[in-house]
Order: structure tokens, then sequence, then C-alpha cells
């Protein structure tokens, strides 16, 4: 069911940029987009709503997008998910059942779809991992990680993000042998897997490596933080990273031999520096302080960004020693992307901030609520081609934020 509210798109000139393909954090998983041309403040009703769609059902995943088209799943009443695809003026294109997902706490599906060379990749929140055409929506090949790799579903169902590096699609499956695994991403057949520290899977989409002498998948398992070789699945080095809950959801942040790990539950913040060619790692500093739950952190210069679990405060925190630069009370804690030296915070309330990336205060320029849509506001919000696309429960919305020519 689609409500047009598609402003004169005749008139808007959309800001091109050399983003092709977004998937789960951007096009690197860094959170970073790569527009120009954007609004530096919004009006302060929001910026203009091109179009909505509200007819998801539930769920918690992001927006995809390939070749000018978005992709995004739902979850119906009858507890089955499906993968919906739009153009980018809200038209509904297809839509594809793919059975059932997670119908249990927080209902819905939670993980992105990964879009790569034609196919559409999606793990459910029961452990359900399907390959799509991306044209016919047409099942290639399906496989439940859980039970094909002996392992169990964790207390809020799996939630990842399939990570594709060359061939080989990764996925944690958190069993004791098959702990983590590479797939072939065009048959489902295993290439390798390594049973890591044998920890349970923790909700954390797995981050590509590849300027170390040993290219690398980092991720983040119940109570450790691991890095495994990507080309033959051995494990390379681990650090303990406990929290209550065993919930790590946030993808980590790499940027020059140093990787950020951020989590929620009072764990806080734990920067690593990959030594001896990736080989091994050894800890910088660690901040209780920023613990950041399911929302992120960006990496804008040398400084990183993102809001608190526990204390509820947003920060701003020095890359390279753990300072914390400002904490900043009165919102609510949530999630965010950056673009062109700007913050993008969504909170949990439903307010999205406008603020500009510095470490001397928490600059807020301009602020809106999101009115439409049910449940959660945890989805990450996306930036493409000068518009900003918000998903809240059972709805997607686009906004323009392209700046107006001339």
């Amino acid at each position: 069911m689609r409500k047009g509210i598609i402003l004169c798109l005749s008139l808007f000139t959309l800001s091109l940029s050399a983003q092709d393909n977004i998937q789960w954090r951007g096009t690197d998983r860094t959170g970073i987009y790569k527009e120009t041309g954007l609004l530096t403040s919004w009006p302060e009703s929001g910026p203009a709503l091109l179009w909505h769609y509200d007819g998801l059902g539930e769920g918690h995943s992001s927006v995809a997008i390939d070749s000018d088209k978005i992709y995004l799943t739902g979850m119906a009443d009858d507890g089955k998910g499906s993968v919906y695809v739009f153009d980018l003026n809200g038209k509904l294109l297809n839509k594809k059942e793919y059975g059932l997902d997670w119908n249990d706490n927080y209902k819905g599906p939670r993980g992105t779809v990964t879009v790569d060379e034609g196919k559409i990749y999606l793990i459910s929140g029961v452990g359900d991992m399907y390959c799509f055409d991306q044209n016919s929506l047409q099942v290639i090949w399906k496989k439940n990680i859980l039970t094909d790799y002996a392992s169990s579903n964790i207390t809020w169902g799996i939630n990842e993000a399939p990570l594709i590096v060359g061939e080989k699609i990764i996925a944690t499956p958190g069993g004791k042998k098959h702990n983590i695994v590479a797939l072939n991403k065009n048959t489902g057949a295993l290439i390798w897997s390594t049973p890591g520290e044998g920890d349970l899977s923790a909700y954390c989409s797995p981050l590509y490596v590849g300027d170390q002498q040993v290219p690398q998948i980092v991720t983040m398992t119940a109570d450790h933080i691991i890095g495994v070789n990507v080309a033959t699945g051995e494990k390379l080095w681990s650090h303990e990273n406990k929290n209550r809950h065993s919930v790590h959801a946030n993808t980590p942040v790499y940027a020059n031999d140093r990787i950020l790990c951020t989590s929620g539950y009072g764990r806080g913040s734990t920067m690593l520096r990959l030594t001896n060619g990736g080989r091994n790692v050894e800890q910088v500093w660690f901040s209780a302080e920023p613990d950041n739950r399911i929302g992120a952190m960006v990496k804008v210069g040398d400084y990183a960004y993102g809001s608190g679990d526990s204390n509820r405060n947003w920060f701003c925190v020095d890359w390279k020693t753990g300072e914390i630069k400002w904490r900043e009370k009165g919102f609510a804690m949530g999630n965010i992307i950056s673009n062109d030296g700007m913050l993008y915070c969504y909170t949990d309330r439903g307010d999205m901030i406008l603020a500009k990336a510095t470490p001397e205060k928490f600059d807020v320029v301009s602020r809106y609520t999101i009115t439409l849509g049910t449940e959660q506001h945890w989805a990450h919000p996306v930036i493409y081609k000068g518009v900003l696309y918000v998903r809240h429960g059972n709805a997607l919305m686009a906004y323009n934020i392209s700046a107006p020519k001339g």
C-alpha cells in the first residue's frame, strides 16, 4: 500500500555521487557517505518529504540500494518475511515472500540485505541465509546457518548483514566448530570455517580489512573481538570483550591499523592496533563511557562520534587517545551516520538531528521528529543521491536533503 506524497520530482535535481552500491552502513560499512551539494541546515519541520510507503510490516533492517533500486525487508502478521524492491520515486517494483522470520521479541527482519553482482543476500532472524536473483527475486540457494553449522539462535534473533569478499560470503553461525564461515556466494558451498573462540554470534555484521599483509575479517562474537584470515579462515588473533548480555551489535570501525569496537550494556569502547602485518593486536585505549548499544559510531577526521547506552550521553572521542572531548545530555540515544563533515543522528525517540562534526561541542544545526511508522526507531538511515532514507517499522520515508542549485 503506497501513499504518494511525491512532490514534483521533475524539479528535484539529484546530487550525483560515487555511491553506486549502498549496503549496511554505506559502501564500506563505515557509516560515512560521500554525497556533495547537500543542505547544511533544514527547515524547522524538517526537509521536504518526497514520498513514503506504509506497508512494510514489522522489522528493523535498513535500506540497501543498487542500480537506483531500493531493497528492504519486512514481516507480515503471519510471521513471514518479504523482500521489497522500489524505484527512487517510491514505486513498488517487486515483492518476494521468503518464509518465516523472527517472531518472538522485537519482531521482524533484522539484518540489512547485501546486493552483489546480480544477486541479493539475506540472513533472517531465524538463521536462514538466502541468495535471490536480483531481478526476479527467485531463490538461487538457501541454507540455515544455525542447523547446518551446529549452533543455536541468540536471545533477540540472528542479526547480520552478509559480507561479500570476492567469491566469498561471510557469516557468523556461532557454532563451536563452525564459528565463522565463508561460503561460495554463487552456490552456498562451504569454503572454510573457523572455530574462532567458540562464542555464540553477537548481532555483529563483520568488517573486511584489506590493507594488511594478511587481509582479514574482523567481527565481535559473544565474548571476543576476533580477526580471521579471509583466504583460509585461520584465526589470527582475539581480544576478550564481554558485557552482561553478550550483545555486540556494532560493526567495528577501522582506519590506519586501528580498530574501534563499541558495545552497550556498560561495556564501552576498545581501540586495538593491528601489528605484525595484521597477525596480532594490542590494546591502545579503553573507555567505559561511549558504550553505544546498536547505533554505531563514525570516524570523522581524528575523532569518533556516537551516543552512549547506560549514560544516554552523545560523545566525541579522540580517535588516537580515547579522551572524551565532549559529552552532551538532553537527547535520546540513537544511531549515527555522517556526510561531508555533518552528523546525522537518529534517536530512538524518533528525532532526526543534523549537527556539525566538531570536537568543540555537540553543535546541533537542525532537528525534526519522525512521525510516520511504527514501533522502535532502530533502522539506520541512508543517504543516496540527495535523499535521506529513514525506515521506522512499517514505513519507509524519503526526504529531499539536496541543496537548491544556483
